[in-house]
């Protein structure tokens, strides 16, 4: 690729998406700051290093057609696999949960990379198999499916198999399947989910979805972080308490220092920033994804609409789990909130999905 091609491409970057792309990720690196400053944690220059290494990912994966992924989807998806089954043998331990490789440099999710190898051979399966019955299509794409979700919701980590789903449904949906079909599905669906909690979640983890009917249940136990999460966002009025005000609940601890980084940090920046600095948040993250819809209203075949609906969805999946959790909308399932959530692994792969809108955006009319 010549230098001349590099800047026709660099020229034909869908600007609003970069600029909320990097306007996000520094209110990230802001959030966790804001989070973690009383605690002398340098949590928020990690997140900068892991953004210089996601900088040249992005443009990588932007310049470059994205009908690499024809070859590429399915050794990714193989890939993501066996990292998931080497979690069990060598991997890290947080919190309970050994859902971490250890890379020397820092810890890598293989569940971040296998929901985003799901994605691409969703994409590629479904964009080629239109004339195919809808019911292998869906038989299909849930073989693809089980042994990922499996292996993570072994780990155990609720959160990450709980992104597949929504994904899966929209790129069916995209894909031309019957809605009577994704009815069906749904419904069988819910009637498998009591087998699901009674058989397939730990203690604790039901424990949870307990709290989230009811956080009244144990208010010095399972319900403590949620509690103090209410408190915090509610407490904070109409402009917040401030940037560094003292005596705020993150300050005194009653949330936990171990998650206010990264599963709670819109709890700590509505405590902040409150209702104006919550909405301005939400916002910028609803800019995002109407700009990844348009970009696939625009993408030249099959193959990058499914993508672009499939990172769409995956990264709204994200926002309204974690934003949802922190209010008690939705079950505490861990995952994080894309770009302004401390973490490597899930920065490297929500820059990749960037990258891959981008491009997407740029060879749609092949400018090369």
């Amino acid at each position: 690729m010549n230098t001349l091609m590099l800047a026709r491409k660099f020229r034909a970057l869908n600007k609003p998406l970069l600029i909320v792309m990097l306007a996000l990720c520094s209110f990230g690196i802001y959030a966790i700051y804001s989070a973690t400053w009383m605690r002398d944690a340098p949590f928020w220059i990690s997140q900068i290093k892991w953004m210089l290494i996601c900088i040249p990912v992005f443009f990588l994966i932007a310049f470059n057609d994205y009908q690499w992924i024809r070859l590429g989807a399915i050794p990714i998806y193989i890939l993501s696999v066996i990292l998931l089954v080497l979690v069990f043998f060598i991997g890290v331990k947080v919190f309970g949960a050994r859902s971490w490789l250890n890379l020397g440099f820092g810890n890598f999710q293989p569940s971040q990379m296998a929901i985003f190898g799901g994605v691409l051979v969703f994409s590629l399966f479904l964009s080629e198999s239109p004339e195919m019955h809808p019911v292998l299509r869906i038989l299909i794409c849930l073989m693809i499916t089980v042994v990922p979700c499996v292996l993570i919701l072994i780990q155990p980590y609720l959160g990450g198999t709980l992104v597949w789903l929504p994904v899966l449904f929209a790129l069916l949906f995209v894909a031309g399947v019957q809605v009577r079909y994704l009815v069906t599905l749904l419904l069988m669906g819910v009637a498998l989910m009591p087998l699901v909690v009674n058989f397939g979640l730990k203690p604790y983890q039901k424990d949870r979805i307990l709290i989230f009917l009811d956080p009244s249940l144990d208010p010095q136990g399972a319900g403590w972080t949620i509690n103090q999460s209410l408190n915090a966002i509610g407490s904070a009025g109409f402009w917040g308490k401030g940037f560094r005000a003292h005596n705020t609940l993150n300050e005194l601890g009653y949330l936990p220092s171990t998650i206010v980084h990264t599963d709670f940090i819109f709890s700590v920046f509505g405590e902040q920033h409150g209702f104006m600095g919550t909405i301005l948040l939400i916002s910028t993250f609803g800019i995002l994804l109407l700009s990844g819809l348009y970009v696939a209203s625009q993408a030249q075949d099959l193959l990058g609409r499914l993508l672009s609906v499939g990172i769409v969805m995956l990264l709204f999946t994200h926002v309204f789990m974690n934003i949802g959790m922190t209010v008690a909308v939705t079950p505490i399932t861990g995952l994080p909130l894309p770009m302004v959530s401390y973490g490597g692994s899930f920065m490297l792969i929500t820059i990749a999905c960037m990258g891959l809108l981008q491009s997407i955006w740029i060879h749609r009319k092949l400018v090369y």
